[in-house]
């Protein structure tokens, strides 16, 4: 079987790209796949793909962050290949950050379905659950309207594969009710290969609170910074260290230089840029927790499982989505309100006078973790993809 993958892939930045390889990496050990197609971005040097190449795989950068005619690119490069299945790792935000090519990018579901090869796609957010206004997309009510309108159109492309995964059990039924499908499946996102466990020094001296990911829409990292601030004053025993691991959402370029100038008195805060995929364990392990400085949420969250790949406590915000998640799947965390740092502060501070209560819940994140391995998910995609194929033979 020949498989194409369509997703962003380290060291892209694109998001997803850290999932994308993981996801393949569970497939390249499997009988039943013959060779393996990254269909992903170009980069400046496409070159730089080489260092994460794996055995079976062959990368085949052919679209381009917000480019208009990625899923004719992508369309030329699929018969080309002529692939078994094509499984598509998508959010609305994949193909860029500005609005018409992301757009134009998510009617490659119903490409592959006019050139008739079978296709999944795993859909890590809807339109119906997302605060737009938050994430950068609409700042007026009629904003709004107009793209969720457009959402709703886009979302009927999207749907046009033959199975639609969904990481979140809400969502299945969303779409379903709404649009009267039933090819929607529930996914489960899958864990990230477990790394041996590198515990804590215990006791706690120095206290590193690390957010992970792309800033400034509904990811902003003030209120950690503020919450360390409380934390220092509060408990003089501790170093208190705290940790912006990533770069600028691609809607707000420059929002991480204007928090160093804010914040540039700052001298206990570290600022790590993009990380490579090859040292991403280290700032998990490096971390004693993983803080989740959101307003809202674009659906399932990959640093929750990556947070108890290495058996991190997470500081959580009081989000539906994100809650709903973390009971479903099996992990834990201390919970604050939405941005409001006192209330991160005092989280933080809950597990700090409770260290049994914190080892408790990373040793609960660590077991969650081993739930669904993406080996084992992998198996649920081959089977699919059979069944898919050989209703067309």
């Amino acid at each position: 079987m020949k498989l194409a993958f369509v997703t962003p892939y380290p060291p892209s930045q694109v998001t997803l790209n850290e999932y994308g390889y993981h996801l393949i990496k569970s497939f390249t050990e499997k009988k039943e796949i013959e060779k393996i197609y990254v269909l992903t971005n170009h980069l400046e040097n496409d070159e730089e793909y080489s260092r994460y190449e794996l055995k079976g795989i062959e990368i085949v950068p052919c679209w381009n962050f917000d480019g208009w005619s990625n899923f004719l690119k992508i369309r030329k490069a699929l018969k080309k290949i002529k692939p078994d299945a094509v499984i598509l790792n998508l959010q609305f935000m994949t193909f860029g950050g500005n609005k018409i090519p992301a757009a134009l990018g998510l009617l490659t579901p119903w490409m592959c379905k006019i050139l008739q090869i079978p296709s999944v796609v795993i859909l890590h957010n809807i339109t119906e659950t997302v605060k737009l206004d938050t994430i950068g997309m609409a700042n007026s009510k009629w904003k709004t309207k107009l793209f969720l309108r457009i959402g709703e159109q886009l979302t009927k492309f999207i749907l046009k594969a033959n199975v639609v995964g969904v990481t979140i059990s809400q969502y299945v039924e969303i779409l379903r009710t709404k649009y009267k499908v039933n090819n929607i499946v529930l996914l489960p996102h899958g864990n990230f290969e477990l790394p041996v466990r590198v515990y804590l020094n215990e006791p706690l001296t120095s206290i590193n609170l690390m957010a992970f990911g792309k800033f400034g829409t509904y990811k902003k990292v003030e209120v950690m910074l503020d919450a360390t601030l409380i934390l220092e004053q509060k408990y003089p025993q501790y170093k208190f260290i705290a940790t912006v691991a990533g770069s600028d959402n691609p809607n707000v370029t420059g929002y991480l230089n204007g928090v160093k100038e804010k914040y540039k008195e700052m001298k206990n805060v570290i600022f790590n840029g993009y990380i490579p995929e090859e040292e991403v364990a280290k700032i998990f392990q490096d971390s004693t927790f993983i803080i989740f400085p959101y307003t809202t949420t674009t659906g399932s969250s990959g640093i929750l499982h990556q947070a108890g790949s290495y058996a991190r406590a997470c500081i959580l915000p009081k989000i539906d989505d994100l809650e709903r998640v973390v009971e479903e799947e099996g992990y834990g965390g201390a919970y604050f309100i939405t941005d409001d740092a006192q209330s991160m502060a005092d989280a933080v501070g809950k597990l700090l006078n409770d260290p049994e209560e914190r080892q408790r819940i990373e040793d609960q994140n660590y077991a969650a973790a081993k739930g669904l391995p993406m080996n084992e998910l992998a198996e649920w995609y081959i089977s699919h993809i059979k069944s898919m194929t050989a209703k067309l033979n």
